[in-house]
């Protein structure tokens, strides 16, 4: 490595901790570096690897020169004893079934997924030919296996295409929203859920958008208008039980807050600083956030939950917490996917159907 992405990478693991999040650290030390893209990534990829394989480090060592072993150590074989002593936490087996497959695609760097408008796949093949076809089930998905930087292409300042992981955009089709349709993204984030509806829906109909923080919801406007999508009404909701509007919806998608396990191949610092309790603490909050959105729904509407983790206590516990208390809710789908299997993150959905007025 050279030694100015060495300096740079030593710098964002030593600020690194559980309050300040790798990924987060590293946007905030490079989103003004006088290094080039293509060294800006070789020290994001630097970050993250270390992450990746930091039980196997050596503890006495300085940072810099564990890079240089953690260089060392990716030429080499891993066993599966290995993976299932170092990889994880020993408290992720507590929450959920462990998979040697999931462990090894744990280790591995994580593919790059576009999500191409309608009508605008061929021009984004065309401008990107460092790309390939996705899944057949998800026909405007291409991967990304090219160096440049995405974010400066004139294709995407056009809108033709977001970044967007695969099994995010399973979530899109497992929603189903069909154009006129009046939807809520419940927990949007800073919108990329919202911008898939929106295609889907070909920008016509409605689409309720809500977060806690203003920040994310200024975010998502930047992003709608890039995207070209004008059909949304942006309102701050903390989850509570006063929903943002009285309108009621067709569909509802909740993608809660969750302890994100499902993201440990793309972001391998979480491993790190997530906690046992804090999965606790969060799947009784997805089932409240729930069970107060759904009072929106219409008749035979859909509500959709959707998280990028992994755990029993925020998938299935969850499901069935929320259906023992809503009898008008009919459970239609569980889904649960599988970074080996699906080549993105690890995510769950579930879809009810709210069948009686209660």
């Amino acid at each position: 490595m050279e030694k100015q992405v060495v300096t740079l990478a030593v710098r964002i693991i030593r600020r690194s901790n559980r309050d300040n999040r790798a990924d987060a650290v590293l946007r905030e030390n490079t989103r003004n570096s006088e290094l080039s893209p293509q060294r800006i990534r070789l020290v994001v990829k630097a970050v993250f690897d270390y992450f990746r394989w930091l039980p196997w480090l050596n503890p006495y060592l300085g940072v810099g020169q564990q890079l240089a072993e953690m260089e060392v150590l990716q030429s080499r074989e891993v066993s599966d004893d290995e993976l299932r002593r170092l990889a994880l936490p020993n408290w992720v087996s507590e929450v959920m079934p462990i998979e040697l497959a999931w462990l090894r695609s744990l280790q591995q760097q994580p593919r790059l997924w576009l999500r191409t408008r309608q009508g605008f796949k061929a021009k984004v093949l065309e401008s990107l030919p460092d790309c390939s076809e996705g899944p057949k089930d998800y026909p405007e998905s291409l991967e990304y296996l090219g160096t440049q930087d995405l974010f400066r292409e004139k294709s995407f300042q056009e809108g033709w295409f977001e970044i967007q992981d695969i099994s995010s955009q399973a979530i899109g089709h497992l929603c189903d929203p069909k154009p006129e349709e009046t939807w809520w993204d419940a927990c949007a984030g800073e919108g990329g859920k919202t911008l898939h509806l929106a295609d889907l829906m070909m920008n016509k109909g409605l689409i309720w958008v809500s977060d806690p923080a203003a920040w994310r919801l200024d975010r998502l406007k930047r992003r709608t208008a890039r995207a070209k999508v004008f059909n949304y009404r942006r309102e701050l909701w903390n989850g509570g039980a006063k929903l943002p509007t009285k309108t009621k919806f067709d569909g509802i998608l909740v993608d809660a807050p969750c302890s994100g396990v499902g993201t440990w191949q793309r972001n391998p610092h979480s491993r790190w600083t997530c906690s046992l309790d804090e999965v606790k603490r969060l799947a009784d909050l997805q089932v409240q956030i729930l069970l107060n959105a759904k009072q929106g729904l219409k008749p035979n509407g859909r509500l959709v939950y959707s998280v990028c983790t992994l755990t029993t206590p925020e998938t299935e516990d969850v499901v069935a917490a929320v259906s023992q208390q809503s009898p008008e809710l009919r459970l239609e789908i569980k889904k649960i996917i599988w970074p080996q299997d699906a080549g993105g993150n690890g995510m769950f959905g579930a879809v009810w159907t709210r069948v009686a007025m209660g």
